[in-house]
């Protein structure tokens, strides 16, 4: 039974996503404070964390940032904030997903169920290859999931390392926003594209000597994105 972790500070709001995850058959532990939710979710083994924003003693984005340096398992932040900003700022910190409070229940459950899936996958093709992509200077080890650059490692997110991955094994192609998503993401129109950008701006401040003109991730103006070879 996969094993997931609420830090929500509202009790109702806790409690009814709890209802509806233990339908779908997951097991769920719930925090209604960021320093018990970083606590537990280090301590302990979860398969997906949801994590609100606005938290008492240390905020969802604290949180965030220190299970990341920790652990690579899917987070969905949660907030009644709308602003694009704190979308980007959740994204850029290793987030893999944003959800807006009011939000239905039945869309958390598909979003986690998505993510669960695209993870397991992700990490069985993983294990079950011991493939090395070699692009001038850049290492990709699909097995171990690491990233260097001249031969010094740069550390890349669950996602950012999954968009590396799938356009270095798919070199001079364009993909578009969309096509990334999917692929990616493994949704359609349960999430925003906008994330895209995100992801792509961050590796390549992780990987580019001058991420303003990329030697890796190029810009197909009105299409998408191509990795260059």
């Amino acid at each position: 039974m996969k094993r997931i972790l609420i830090v929500e500070d509202e009790q109702s709001i806790a409690e009814l996503e709890r209802d509806y995850l233990e339908i779908s058959g997951y097991s769920v532990d719930i925090k209604d404070n960021g320093k018990d939710g970083l606590d537990s979710a280090l301590s302990k083994q979860y398969d997906l964390i949801i994590l609100d924003i606005m938290l008492p003693e240390l905020d969802g984005f604290e949180v965030c940032k220190n299970i990341r340096n920790e652990k690579d398992i899917p987070i969905i932040m949660v907030s009644a904030k709308k602003e694009d900003i704190d979308k980007v700022r959740g994204l850029g910190i290793g987030a893999d997903d944003y959800i807006t409070k009011p939000f239905s229940p039945s869309e958390l459950v598909a979003r986690i169920k998505a993510h669960l899936s695209r993870y397991e996958r992700l990490i069985g093709t993983s294990e079950s290859k011991n493939d090395e992509v070699k692009i001038r200077g850049l290492l990709i080890d699909k097995n171990s999931r690491r990233v260097y650059v001249n031969d010094k490692e740069v550390i890349l997110t669950t996602k950012e390392f999954d968009i590396l991955t799938f356009l270095a094994l798919n070199p001079n192609r364009v993909f578009s926003k969309e096509d990334l998503f999917e692929n990616i993401w493994g949704m359609d129109s349960l999430g925003d594209i906008a994330t895209v950008t995100v992801h792509i701006r961050k590796i390549r401040e992780k990987i580019e000597a001058d991420p303003s003109n990329p030697q890796y991730i190029e810009t197909i103006w009105g299409a998408g994105y191509r990795f260059k070879v």
